[in-house]
């Protein structure tokens, strides 16, 4: 006989567990519960059935994964909590008691955690932690935006702002960086890191106002929990590329605002020590071995063709060639180097510009523009940048160098103008990025109307509005509208007599029909006849019916035997449909239809808006 079994002890009673549970189990305050379930990556459930989950009850509840929780009870960082609550109670205590020096003792053994732990535990490859830095380091570039207050202090604001700038420094030197965005909430930047692509929101700087409805002790979890997680990035990534990690900071510049120019990012084969100079000195030696090898593969075949031109001239000896065939030597040919490279399986790298867009350029910035994001993005492909003093110090150029090819400003007049420079608005750097070539200088002019700024993150779709293509299918239409009118008055007075003859030859043969008004069964065999003397007078039964009614509205065009099958097999699928199928299906041709809607409407108005252009322009030009 089976075993019975207790209610809630299997099932989803089983498999979760509330949140008050939880917190009972493990011992902790509820604040102390959020810190570690943000810092571990535990979030909360939802069951299929609540009603079982809470065995029985009905009551709201927030229920998280049993295994989660008993996997809690062993993190050492649970172990830090309760030390730091035992630490803060004898703290009280002795500041109670008036015993300073012990105070002074407690707080110098004040316990901390650490983090490290965790960071491998949630993320086991690189790739993976890759994944994961979007919401990192919007968060990170977000509170180095935010002014001290009593709740965020200036060491985290700073922290924050070293790790930010350490990764604009490695996008640079990676040149890694493929679009970009200016939005109302900032400006969105996306880098191609490993084929991961990693997009991050920089949010401007203007005085922030820090909200007072915000709860900043869940948002300074996990901002201690990102700063730990990008630092690991960041190390790995200098390491790859062999940069010194941390990057040297010089604090006179930082002072006088230098931004990304503060930072001193060197190779580390410049800061080697005698021992590892010995060891670089072994692995030069090993390359000049590895070299004498690749030459074997020469050596070895000069020598075979040199054994082969002495058998030619010596006699042969049908015993011999035996051994002869044993004794050849192997032949070490050196494959193409990036034979491998090729075989493999490279990641998908969308390149949407060249990495060296800005390299033949030397950028001037006014001191009304964002240098913060001109100098990062110039800078990531190629170019060279300077400022005015005003926007900070470290500037290598100044304004009247005769090497500064483009000067960005944003002011519709300027006041002095240097020859041979190209003078331009902000916006152009980012559509240039956008678009992956240098657009004309022309329509970015100082004062100019600036051309709309698309995002280069929306993927246009088959069906879709695409702004950039509605020149060309507009020119197109246009082109096919005029033929057509052109074709309509050629054949306009051609149409005109044919419709007159065949409405003559119809009201001919209505004519000769009689009329019987006597009962319904006269009037259909009235009909039919009708429509026999007008199949033998050679009118088509529609225009016939058109001139008995009066009217001379064009006729349907009849659908082809392959759209007939078709429309016939999609009537007995949906047929064939359950009601769920069909409510589903109902839905999404809804929506679809929608689209499309909002996509003509979108296509007609950019289309009155370029005839309302040409019309304006044709009447100035007429002027």
């Amino acid at each position: 006989m089976a075993r019975i079994k207790q209610k809630g002890k299997a099932g989803a009673a089983k498999n979760f567990i509330t949140r008050n549970q939880a917190i009972k189990k493990l011992q902790v305050t509820l604040a102390d519960f959020r810190r570690l379930c943000i810092l571990k990556g535990i979030y909360p459930r939802e069951p299929r059935n609540k009603k079982k989950a809470n065995k029985g009850s009905t009551a709201p509840a927030t229920f998280y994964y049993t295994k989660d929780i008993q996997y809690l009870l062993h993190e050492p960082v649970l172990f830090k909590f309760r030390e730091h609550k035992t630490f803060a109670r004898k703290l009280s205590k002795a500041l109670g008691r008036g015993d300073l020096s012990t105070a002074k003792r407690l707080n110098d053994d004040k316990p901390q955690y650490t983090l490290d732990h965790i960071i491998k535990e949630r993320y086991p490859t690189f790739v993976d932690a890759l994944r994961d830095m979007d919401d990192a380091l919007s968060m990170l570039f977000l509170f180095a935006s935010m002014p001290q207050n009593d709740k965020i202090s200036a060491a985290t604001i700073a922290n924050c702002e070293r790790l930010c700038a350490e990764f604009q420094h490695y996008v640079i030197r990676s040149r890694s960086l493929r679009k970009t965005f200016l939005s109302i909430k900032g400006i969105y930047y996306q880098a191609d890191i490993k084929g991961q692509d990693v997009t991050w929101l920089v949010p401007y700087k203007f005085s922030q106002q820090v909200p007072t409805d915000v709860d900043f002790r869940i948002m300074l979890t996990f901002l201690d929990f990102h700063q730990t997680f990008v630092g690991f990035v960041n190390y790995k990534l200098y390491s790859e590329l062999g940069l010194v990690y941390p990057p040297e900071m010089d604090v006179q510049k930082d002072e006088g605002a230098a931004g990304l120019g503060a930072f001193v990012v060197e190779k580390i084969a410049k800061n080697i020590t005698a021992d590892e100079d010995a060891e670089m000195a072994d692995v030069v030696d090993v390359k000049d071995t590895s070299a004498q090898v690749a030459s074997l593969g020469e050596k070895l075949a000069t020598i075979r063709d040199r054994d082969s031109v002495e058998e030619e001239e010596a006699p042969v000896d049908e015993e011999e060639v035996e051994d002869d065939d044993a004794a050849v030597l192997d032949d070490f040919t050196t494959a193409a180097p990036n034979a491998d490279a090729a075989a493999l399986a490279q990641p998908d790298a969308s390149v949407s510009a060249p990495t060296n867009l800005f390299s033949p350029f030397t950028f001037y910035l006014s001191r009304e523009v964002p240098r913060y994001s001109l100098e990062f993005l110039i800078k990531s492909f190629g170019g060279k940048v300077s400022w005015d003093p005003i926007l900070g110090s470290g500037s290598p150029l100044e304004e009247n160098d005769p090497r500064i090819t483009h000067h960005v400003c944003d002011r519709p007049n300027q006041e002095k103008r240097f020859p041979g420079r190209s003078y331009l608005q902000p916006q152009w750097v980012y559509d240039c990025i956008n678009k992956g070539r240098l657009v004309g200088i022309d329509e970015y002019a100082p004062g100019a109307l600036l051309p709309p700024h698309l995002s280069p993150f929306v993927k246009v779709e088959e069906g879709d509005y695409d702004p950039e293509a509605v020149p060309e299918a507009e020119a197109e239409e246009e082109e096919e509208e005029e033929d057509v009118e052109e074709e309509t008055g050629m054949q306009v007075a051609d149409d005109d007599d044919e419709e007159e003859e065949e409405e003559e030859e119809a009201a001919a043969a209505a004519s000769t029909i009689p009329t019987v008004e006597d009962s319904d069964v006269d009037e259909e065999i009235d009909e039919h006849e009708r429509q026999l003397a007008a199949e033998a007078a050679g009118v088509a039964f529609s225009k016939a019916a058109a001139t008995k009614k009066g009217s001379k509205k064009p006729t349907a065009q009849k659908e082809t035997k392959a759209e007939k099958e078709a429309r016939e097999a999609q009537d007995m699928a949906k047929i064939m449909m359950s009601n769920k199928h069909k409510k589903l299906y109902a839905k999404m041709q809804y929506g679809i239809q929608k689209k499309e809607e909002a996509t003509n409407s979108l296509r007609q108005k950019r289309k009155a808006i370029e005839k309302e252009k040409r019309k304006g322009g044709g009447k100035k030009g007429g002027n």
